[in-house]
């Protein structure tokens, strides 16, 4: 789309929808790894109905309880767009790992492991 290879125009009708136009045969192939039907396909499908539907939602809830609740969606929707960026550019680190280093931090990992303690009136 940086290449203005491809643009959106609105189609009026009830409803309306958006269309994909430009030449996006072999460009887009070589990039994506698919072909013109699932180019199309992909843009129906984020763009008309996964989109809109958002806007949709957005609509119905602000309708109910007004737009005051628009700043702090927008603000919390950052912040998870900067964690998502954030954990894709980090390695792949096992949950026991992240635990450990979550009990460095706070002081409660043992120096030495505890033995198992023997139950009164336990004898296996």
């Amino acid at each position: 789309m940086e290449s203005k290879d491809l643009w959106v125009e609105l189609k009026p009708g009830q409803p309306s929808y958006m269309v994909l136009r430009g030449t996006y045969g072999d460009k887009v192939y070589r990039a994506f790894r698919m072909t013109r039907q699932g180019v199309r396909w992909r843009f129906w499908r984020i763009y008309n109905d996964i989109y809109i539907s958002a806007f949709e939602a957005l609509l119905l809830i602000e309708t109910t309880f007004g737009t005051q609740l628009r700043e702090h969606a927008i603000r919390i929707s950052k912040e998870r767009y900067a964690l998502r960026q954030e954990a894709m550019r980090s390695e792949f680190e096992s949950a026991s790992a992240v635990q450990h280093r979550a009990d460095q931090a706070n002081g409660t990992i043992e120096k030495e492991p505890r033995q198992p303690r023997e139950v009164e009136g336990d004898e296996g």
